[in-house]
């Protein structure tokens, strides 16, 4: 797997595991939401994209550097 396509794959783990968090707003929209609950939302959204970055890094663990010896 090359580098950029590693990254690209992570950055979009990342991506998707933040906006599936955003689920919350309708599993409890009082609580989490853009007003009074942003801190709340703000922490879901970071430890689903943390938790999808954890399960893409075991998926695909970080590539050797290309062109060295290996």
């Amino acid at each position: 797997m090359k580098t950029r396509t590693w990254i690209e794959g992570l950055l979009a783990a990342a991506i998707g595991g933040g906006a599936n968090a955003l689920t919350v707003i309708i599993v409890d929209p009082i609580a989490f939401n853009l007003g009074e609950g942003l801190s709340k939302l703000l922490q879901v959204t970071a430890v689903g994209g943390l938790v999808a970055v954890a399960a893409f890094l075991k998926q695909s663990p970080i590539p050797k550097a290309e062109g060295g010896d290996n």
